[in-house]
């Protein structure tokens, strides 16, 4: 019975009859960073095959409508959090993110925040694993860049600047977005 529930999950997968990308993670509705208070954007799951990955929530100083509009909101404080919804290799998730960057930006872009990206990959590189429920997260604050969290500890300085969060926001928001799926969950709670 099991097996053919997996082959009918694997079926509807290869179909893009995937569940919505509905957050199962109660994120709270503000967040302050560097004193400045932001609102929750949206939220949703990030999806591999029919495997939940990760929930993801974005806040950004007031609600946007489009992804253009969120990515403008990059003058201001911006936080990406997440919770982790299955064990995760930290390499596979360091370098899922570079790929999604690099499907979302100029190979000039990717070649001037080739440092930033390497320490990205670094974070996520020096833990075995992430498990299911380990929270990681990113906060920009304009002026000194994106630090990396997990499990609420800062993973060093800074990197970066509003551009490289521009293409850190496009993994997402982008034109070829890692999951379209998590993309409208996460733009979608501004028409409420």
């Amino acid at each position: 019975m099991a097996r053919s529930a997996w082959a009918l999950a694997l079926a509807a997968a290869s179909l893009g009859c995937v569940a919505p990308a509905i957050a199962a993670t109660a994120f709270e509705p503000t967040q302050i960073v560097q004193g400045t208070p932001l609102v929750l954007q949206g939220t949703g799951t990030r999806y591999r095959a029919v495997f939940k990955v990760y929930d993801m929530a974005l806040y950004l100083p007031k609600k946007a409508r489009t992804a253009e509009e969120a990515l403008a909101a990059i003058s201001g404080p911006v936080r990406l959090q997440f919770v982790a919804r299955r064990d995760i290799p930290g390499t596979d998730l360091g370098l899922s993110f570079i790929k999604g960057l690099s499907s979302n930006a100029t190979p000039d872009q990717v070649r001037r925040h080739t440092p930033s990206s390497n320490r990205l990959v670094e974070i996520f590189s020096g833990r075995t694993k992430l498990a299911s429920g380990d929270t990681f997260a990113m906060d920009f604050v304009p002026g000194k860049g994106t630090t990396f969290f997990i499990q609420g500890q800062p993973q060093g300085a800074p990197v970066g600047d509003a551009e490289y969060l521009g293409m850190v926001l496009r993994i997402w928001l982008g034109a070829a977005p890692v999951d379209s799926q998590l993309k409208d969950a996460l733009l979608s709670s501004a028409a409420n």
